[in-house]
């Protein structure tokens, strides 16, 4: 009795999408990590990583487009309730809303991946990451303008 069939060009290409499922969200990871954020290098490449997994098992295990479909609904739902973990309010502040999108961008990359779109991949990725380094810098100008008209008046 054969336990496993191993196909060893499944398997290449597999490990070569899961690799970029992991390579692809580190740029993003690292920005958390330096911010001190409540998810970085280690949350944002498994976030991704297991979106990939998830993907290339719904693809593999299931021909019909309706049954993959809801696998990847699935998905994006796990991957908002871990985002939704990243997001904390206290009294009227409410703070990790951009960890938790990027934490679904994430998710959204490694769906792409497992999907064979590296492109869509790439792109989302690169976009994530452009959004934190040159949003966050608008954000604070924008802060900063606001602290200094408050103490104008």
């Amino acid at each position: 009795m054969q336990i496993f069939d191993l196909n060893f060009e499944q398997l290449y290409t597999h490990l070569l999408q899961l690799s970029v499922a992991f390579i692809l969200p580190i740029f993003t990871a690292w920005n958390r990590e330096t911010k001190a954020r409540s998810a970085g290098l280690r949350t944002f490449p498994l976030v991704s990583m297991a979106a990939c997994s998830f993907t290339i098992l719904a693809m593999s295990v299931f021909s019909d487009a309706s049954a993959q479909g809801k696998i990847v609904a699935g998905i994006i739902t796990g991957i908002g309730f871990i985002g939704g973990g990243a997001i904390l309010k206290d009294k009227s502040h409410v703070s990790g809303t951009s960890t938790a999108a990027a934490i679904w961008s994430t998710g959204a990359v490694g769906i792409a991946t497992g999907l064979g779109h590296i492109e869509i991949a790439i792109a989302l990725s690169f976009m994530t990451f452009i959004t934190f380094k040159l949003a966050g810098k608008v954000k604070q100008e924008a802060q900063n303008n606001s602290v200094n008209d408050q103490d104008a008046n």
